[in-house]
């Protein structure tokens, strides 16, 4: 096995790869900005280096963290998400240098990372895509013409794209005129190319995704899906596995489209496959995520596979430890992104000094973060602090221990989306699991809720459970 991993990543990923490494026996290594002095994955890590006081260029350099890697004696590196979990300039350097990288190769990296390329890969293999340009278009005219074949709405999307970023809907031609040089312009920043492509708008759909595991003896099989529709803007809020919107017959054919899309493109270790289903419940292809997910734990919930240990396994050589029929689910798990931000305020980012902050526990209750009472969350960095997961059983249970779960939790100094991930388990469609992407447009009363209110439940609540412990 690995004797050292170096950790291309911070916050709570890092931390949660850490803790794999430590429960396998590996030593980590963790990297930071000067920004990131004080993060517990520094904290938790058995060698912390620098890589420089801007907060992003360190993360960003293939070559600083694989030269680093090779000096502190680390035999891989595992990148998380986000950063250059998806460039396959990492994959290939550490190759170079004798490293090896826990994830898929460069080349399907690089191919999965085109999405025009993966449409391609996935008609061929015949798994369904929606129906899109052939290709990337040209220009600004050659799209309008291919918007009027395809019909409005139509999505258009940064060819390398990601995380919600480089995709616009067009509703008109006058949309599509003024979105493109906007998506051109947030491709090129973030992605590094300008092309992009069409694809018909699936108007509201279910956002589902399937994890798999592919090892390098030829085994490939799925974890079940998740169901993410809860999201804003692109950008993911609530996941839930297994979907309660699917019926045994819908998921085991989801799972199999997964597994035929990942064999058609050689995949190895841990990655995702995206769907969208619209309101006739088909499936189309969306992307494949070449990497692990922020939601990676609730499917660790539902089936007790340790998917972090699973990846630096495989990427080790080792064969799964699992046949497809090995598998099974139970229950239901839902995870909450706590970010940092501002649900009344248009989801504004919120960063400064946590003053407080209590976690929550009991029955069917996991928490990954990186902060702690006196962490100063940056404003360099995504706004997520914390991830939420709960699980029980049944649908209902599940919910309503999401509700005690968030009740339980306080982070104090920061605004987040607590109250308003409390709101939306109260809503009478979430309960009834009737909900699709468009769900948190369709009730901006959700975020009319009371601060004060919610701040009066935690102090109510907190009393409580001091008396309880003193047994009074």
């Amino acid at each position: 096995m690995f004797r050292k991993i170096l950790i291309a990543n911070r916050g709570e990923i890092a931390v949660r790869i850490i803790r794999a490494c430590n429960e396998m026996g590996i030593r980590s290594v963790a990297i930071f900005s000067e920004a990131d002095r004080h993060s517990l994955h520094v904290k938790k890590a058995d060698e912390s280096y620098c890589v420089g006081s801007d907060p992003l260029a360190g993360y960003l350099n293939v070559y600083q963290i694989v030269n680093l890697a090779k000096a502190t004696g680390c035999d891989a590196i595992h990148p998380g998400y986000g950063f250059l979990s998806e460039n396959p300039m990492l994959a290939e350097a550490a190759a170079r240098r004798g490293i090896a990288f826990i994830g898929p190769s460069p080349e399907v990296i690089a191919r999965m990372g085109d999405k025009t390329e993966a449409r391609f890969a996935m008609q061929k293999a015949g798994v369904p895509v929606t129906p899109g340009s052939d290709g990337n278009v040209k220009s600004e005219e050659d799209a309008l013409v291919i918007a009027e074949q395809l019909g409005y709405p139509v999505m258009l999307k940064a060819t390398s794209g990601g995380g919600g970023r480089g995709i616009r809907r067009c509703d008109s031609a006058a949309d599509l005129r003024r979105n493109y040089e906007r998506v051109i312009s947030e491709a090129t920043k973030a992605f590094g190319r300008a092309d992009v492509f069409l694809e018909k708008c699936v108007v509201n759909p279910r956002h589902i995704e399937v994890q798999i595991l592919a090892d390098h003896h030829g085994n490939t099989i799925h974890l079940y899906e998740r169901d993410c529709s809860i999201q804003r803007r692109n950008q993911k809020l609530i996941e839930i596995a297994p979907s309660p919107q699917l019926d045994e017959a819908q998921r085991h054919y989801i799972g199999g489209l997964a597994v035929i899309a990942s064999k058609a493109v050689g995949y190895t270790n841990a990655g995702t496959v995206e769907f969208l289903m619209d309101s006739e419940d088909r499936f189309y292809f969306m992307e494949m995520n070449t990497r692990v997910q922020v939601e990676h734990t609730i499917t660790e919930t539902i089936t007790g596979v340790d998917i972090v240990v699973e990846q630096i396994r495989i990427a080790y050589g080792l064969e799964l430890r699992f046949r497809q029929d090995q598998v099974s689910i139970r229950g239901y798990a839902i995870q909450f992104r706590i970010n940092a931000e501002d649900p009344k305020n248009n989801f504004l980012p919120s960063f400064g000094r946590i003053s407080r902050y209590y976690a929550p526990g009991g029955p069917g209750v996991r928490v990954d973060t990186a902060i702690y009472t006196g962490y100063t969350v940056p404003p360099h960095y995504d706004s997520m602090l914390a991830k939420v997961i709960v699980w029980a059983l049944h649908w209902d249970d599940v919910v309503r221990r999401g509700q005690r779960a968030l009740q339980d939790m306080g982070v104090f100094g920061v605004r987040t989306t607590i109250p308003y991930y409390l709101e939306i388990l109260h809503s009478e469609e979430f309960n009834k699991a009737h909900f699709n992407t468009g769900f948190v447009e369709a009730h901006p009363e959700l975020t009319g809720y009371s601060c004060k209110r919610r701040r009066e439940d935690l102090a109510v609540a907190l009393a409580a459970a001091i008396v309880a412990h003193a047994g009074l």
